[in-house]
């Protein structure tokens, strides 16, 4: 149930909820467009894809009207990765933490199916995005270039124990005693 210092929930995905989805992912379509590695095809078939494959999961945000305004969803990537797909987060509803509790649901997953490692990939044009990824410890691992943007792969290795956050000034806060 949301409260007043979070005015929303994350739950598991219903399939009453596909609409939603759907709608925000192409909201959060770069130019109305697919990248090139992407089909798109996991947003057609969320149940099958995320809710009935192990290893894999979809969570939805939700405001206190019961309006779906978030989204993220992990999939087994390979051995040990569990791959971040499809946060997005309602344009009126950015900047509130959402998309923060999604990640972190979303990485407490990861634990929980022991993977040794997260990994997600993000445009750079979603600086806000590629700011949350950095708060959250994730590794700047490569950025490929296509279609005329640049596509940055970022991960977090679970195996590492908890990440500590980053400090202001850019350096790593000392473990917690």
């Amino acid at each position: 149930m949301p409260d007043a210092t979070r005015p929303w929930t994350i739950r598991s995905f219903h399939a009453e909820d596909l609409p939603a989805s759907r709608k925000l992912y192409i909201e959060g379509l770069l130019g109305g467009k697919l990248a090139e590695n992407d089909t798109g095809l996991d947003i057609d078939d969320i149940e099958a894809v995320y809710m009935h494959t192990s290893g894999n999961h979809f969570w939805v945000a939700e405001n206190q009207q019961g309006k779906v305004v978030g989204m993220i969803g992990v999939q087994h990537h390979e051995e040990g990765v569990g791959q971040i797909r499809r946060l997005r987060v309602a344009q009126d509803h950015r900047r509130r933490g959402i998309g923060s509790a999604l990640l972190e649901t979303a990485i407490k997953f990861c634990r929980e199916n022991q993977y040794l490692k997260v990994a997600m990939e993000s445009f750079t044009e979603r600086e806000p995005a590629v700011e949350m990824f950095r708060k959250f410890a994730f590794s700047h691992a490569r950025t490929r270039h296509g279609s005329g943007k640049d596509l940055m792969y970022f991960y977090l290795d679970l195996y590492a124990g908890e990440p500590r956050p980053h400090r202001q000034d850019g350096g790593v806060a000392p473990p917690a005693s």
